[in-house]
């Protein structure tokens, strides 16, 4: 159940409500608005008494949540959530493009592709300290050296910087160095992953799970929004499917349905749908056009020798290419 306020509520009234659902045996998690508060109750075993509540001071209204995902619903936050990170917002009428290698390899490897993907209008850095692979016998990152390397990238060419996290025992590591931090499609159903990035103070973007449906990755925020954390990105980055074409199968149609659902941003990866650097530009403008809050993008400078994905790695001309036909595209479909 949300617990709406009226808009000339006072603190204190919110703070009674807060307790009123508190001693009840609830959750309350009270939500900021544009011009007013909300109350979620979380934690309820059954239906709620709206009469419980709607008697008290400063109540405007009950509304009953009937969506499994009550704090990543539209049902109890109306309003698009923006994520701002420096000088970057994530969210709705912004056109977000994250780009870097898919693994810090080394400094001037790294410096490099900084340099370029920068002076092509990139906005975030992305590159992976810390890589799970499916052979235990591949480059699995640089760890420690490669989140000094990311910090060093932010500090030179001032770009917020995401890498992913993999485990409970490196994620305050990860949360020092990062900016924002990533849960990978492998981690997506890690619950106490999820519950430890809750607790975070970065933002935290999660992707689709190989195979998972769209509840499922909603339910998956749900977690890390229920353990405190609200700025949460969602990346679609294709399901397996049994096609030989691309690597996975970029399901686009989750966009505006995520759209209608929750008001959580969502940006697409192409490359890791794609597999194959000739479809990442395509993909990427249909990624825009469907109403994508951003893209997230690997470039490389010599992909041929390339650590990690070498093959999906777009050259750095390539990717201008790219930035420059998003954002032409994005002043057509951009929401007024």
């Amino acid at each position: 159940m949300l617990i709406v306020m009226d808009k000339k509520a006072s603190p204190k009234q919110i703070q009674q409500v807060v307790e009123a659902i508190e001693s009840k045996g609830y959750m309350a998690r009270p939500i900021p608005g544009g011009d007013r508060v909300s109350i979620g109750i979380l934690n309820n075993k059954g239906p709620v008494d709206s009469g419980l509540f709607i008697s008290l001071p400063g109540v405007k209204e009950a509304i009953c949540v009937t969506r499994p995902y009550k704090l990543v619903s539209r049902e109890i936050k109306p309003d698009h959530t923006l994520i701002k990170v420096g000088a970057v917002t994530i969210g709705n009428g912004h056109l977000t493009i994250m780009a870097g290698p898919c693994a810090i390899e080394s400094e001037s490897q790294a410096m490099t592709i900084a340099e370029k993907v920068k002076a092509s209008g990139a906005h975030i850095f992305r590159g992976g300290a810390y890589k799970p692979r499916t052979s235990p016998y591949t480059f699995q990152g640089m760890g420690l050296d490669g989140l000094k390397i990311l910090a060093k990238i932010r500090d030179t060419f001032d770009m917020p910087v995401i890498t992913e996290v993999m485990d409970n025992e490196t994620f305050d590591l990860v949360e020092t160095y990062a900016d924002i931090v990533q849960i990978g499609t492998r981690n997506m159903q890690n619950f106490s992953l999820l519950k430890r990035a809750g607790k975070s103070k970065r933002p935290v973007m999660l992707k689709r799970g190989m195979s998972a449906t769209l509840e499922e990755l909603l339910m998956a925020a749900e977690y890390i929004l229920e353990a405190g954390n609200s700025n949460v990105i969602l990346c679609e980055r294709g399901v397996r499917t049994f096609v030989r074409h691309s690597r996975n199968t970029l399901d686009l149609s989750v966009v505006p349905v995520i759209h209608k659902e929750s008001h959580l941003p969502v940006i697409i990866d192409p490359s890791h749908a794609a597999g194959k650097r000739d479809q990442v530009i395509p993909l990427s403008r249909a990624s825009v056009a469907v109403g994508a809050h951003g893209l997230m993008v690997e470039v490389h400078h010599d992909p041929q020798n390339a650590m990690s994905d070498g093959a999906q790695s777009l050259l750095p001309e390539q990717f201008d290419q790219l930035v420059k036909e998003a954002q032409s595209l994005f002043k057509i479909v951009r929401p007024r």
